[in-house]
């Protein structure tokens, strides 16, 4: 059995400071990862549902035998290391800005991080996901300048961001630019801590004509009921 906690790596960062810790959960018996920015809970390994949902809905509304993927947003990794499970999937790059959390990867101090890092189709690029989403050019440097899926997992919903400059990516000009980054036939996924939003869900179809909002529900074993997220899926 594990330690009851012990704090697996802490460091400032240009976003403020972020730590990984790894904990016991008693009333389960299992070990807990667990990311805190600042004082912020950012992500928790005891809730991977809709994480993985993210790739699995994805990717499921995506044509074609051979997928180029970008992920937005390395986390603890669960929807990269979900992509990877679909056949399909040709390249993956994942877009972290934090270098820190790419180190834990490559470090292996999460479950699943041997699995992403040595998979060959895996670059995990450190930069900025709403400047490059922003700009033309691909995602990474001798990558595909379009693709057919990016899943997006970083600000908490469309309205509340981690970080002021990430709101613009969230308005029409923003999700245009994305767009076209995009095959024709292209998936937009995201996820969302909140309930499904109409008003989002609306500017998602004027964008890219098709999009609908799945609520993700899970148990929670800390409160004993049900738990929900949302996940956005828009296609060209």
């Amino acid at each position: 059995m594990s330690r009851r906690f012990e704090e697996l790596d802490w460091q400032n960062t240009e976003m403020g400071e972020i730590s990984l810790r790894r904990r016991l959960e008693r009333t389960l018996e299992v070990d807990v990862y667990e990311v805190k920015l600042g004082e912020e809970f950012l992500m928790s390994s005891l809730f991977p549902v809709a994480e993985i949902e993210l790739a699995r809905l994805g990717l499921a509304a995506c044509a074609g035998a051979e997928l180029d993927v970008v992920v937005g947003g390395l986390g603890l990794g669960y929807t990269a290391v979900t992509a990877l499970e679909e056949p399909r999937v040709r390249s993956l790059v994942v877009v972290e800005a934090l270098g820190p959390v790419i180190g834990w990867h490559e470090k292996h101090l999460l479950p699943e991080a041997e699995t992403l890092t040595r998979d060959p189709r895996t670059r995990l690029v450190q930069g900025d996901f709403f400047a490059l989403a922003a700009a033309s050019g691909g995602f990474a440097a001798g990558g595909p300048d379009r693709v057919h899926a990016v899943l997006l997992d970083i600000d908490h919903t469309p309205q509340h961001v981690l970080h002021p400059s990430h709101a613009a990516f969230y308005t029409p000009q923003g999700l245009r630019a994305l767009h076209g980054h995009l095959h024709p036939g292209g998936v937009f996924a995201l996820w969302s801590d909140d309930p499904p939003d109409a008003d989002f869900v609306n500017l998602l179809r004027a964008e890219f004509g098709s999009a609908e909002a799945h609520v993700v529900s899970f148990a929670n074993p800390l409160t004993g009921g049900t738990s929900a997220n949302t996940v956005y899926v828009a296609v060209d």
